[in-house]
């Protein structure tokens, strides 16, 4: 293996001081140009591959922060995760800032001395992690979950329970009463918010919630193909059902569609995300739009001010609105 590089290796092949190259490394304007070219090109030469972390100890700063997303099978076939990315390196990059990816499942912390700062896609079962990150003094975000709990911890995420109730009125409003529900994984925040949702709808309504009509799904199509069947096999089959994301939405419109059934004739649906996959199926489907990119995009600009800012930012805590999108796979009864 080759021996790395030290940093007064540079320093006498430029004929500077090691202080030098470091302002150099860090970009300290007040260095004069002759030696700034002269250090670049010793750092050429030799190959030097400055240390992130005495990078990090000489600005005082660290230009990374850490994404954490948590682990599960699919996780880049998913949505939301692809949005969470796509939002996030896409700030990242605008503000000058690395994205350091890390996915877990709680057992794998990130290494905390390589980041200036972490972003939460979610909290699932990672808690001890988020407890790590604050407990290290780092300036942390958390997505698409709310802390109520824990004033000290800024969040921006979606109102899901809001989403699910717009759904659910919605399709109340087409004059529908035996409505289903297929829940996402629900050791999530955000399906259990749904499925609270799709209640406090048919409560404020006075329709009674029929425990048959709420299937338990985990985000998957296998999953939702389950639950839609389960559905169909009552002996009072819905008319209508709200799905807790597109993905299973789609999923469920086939199964009706191999049963010989029709949607919107026979049952309406409603999904969740407003994924572009919403238009390209047997019918456009209603759904919930939420807007991922802006609650990532929020979310990295607030970590970056808190990375960055000489004095302390109180806590943010964020509830962005998500929006019903009305296609055509819902109808009047």
């Amino acid at each position: 293996m080759k021996k790395k590089v030290r940093i007064e290796e540079v320093a006498k092949a430029a004929g500077v001081s090691p202080t030098t190259v470091s302002r150099v490394i860090n970009r300290v304007p007040t260095v004069k140009e002759s030696n700034r070219i002269k250090v670049e090109e010793a750092i050429r030469k030799l190959k030097f591959r400055p240390d992130a972390v005495a990078q990090r100890l000489a600005k005082g700063t660290c230009d990374a922060i850490g994404l954490i997303i948590p682990r599960y099978e699919g996780i880049f076939f998913s949505f939301y995760a692809n949005q969470i990315i796509r939002g996030v390196g896409m700030t990242a990059d605008s503000l000058k800032m690395d994205l350091l990816l890390h996915l877990s499942d709680g057992k794998n912390p990130i290494n905390l001395s390589s980041v200036g700062g972490v972003l939460f896609a979610d909290i699932i079962s990672n808690k001890s992690e988020l407890d790590n990150v604050l407990n290290s003094g780092l300036p942390c975000v958390v997505m698409n979950y709310h802390l109520d709990e824990n004033p000290q911890v800024s969040y921006i995420a979606i109102n899901n329970k809001m989403g699910a109730i717009q759904a659910t009125d919605y399709l109340i409003s087409l004059g529908h009463r035996k409505i289903a529900h297929i829940t996402g994984d629900l050791m999530t925040q955000a399906a259990c918010e749904r499925l609270r949702g799709y209640q406090t709808s048919l409560e404020r309504q006075n329709i009674e919630i029929n425990s048959n009509y709420i299937v338990e799904a985990n985000y998957s199509r296998p999953s939702a193909r389950e639950a839609m069947t389960k559905l169909l096999r009552l002996p009072n089959p819905p008319t209508a059902v709200f799905i807790a994301s597109d993905d299973m939405a789609q999923e469920a419109i086939a199964v009706i569609i191999e049963n010989k059934l029709n949607v919107p004739t026979d049952i309406s649906v409603v999904g969740f995300d407003d994924n572009p996959i919403c238009v390209f199926g047997p019918v456009a489907l209603t759904t919930i739009r939420q807007p991922l990119i802006e609650m990532a995009h929020e979310a990295t600009v607030l970590l970056h001010q808190m990375i960055t800012s000489k004095e302390s930012i109180s806590p943010k805590r964020v509830l962005l609105p998500a929006e019903l999108v009305i296609r055509d796979s819902c109808r009047q009864i």
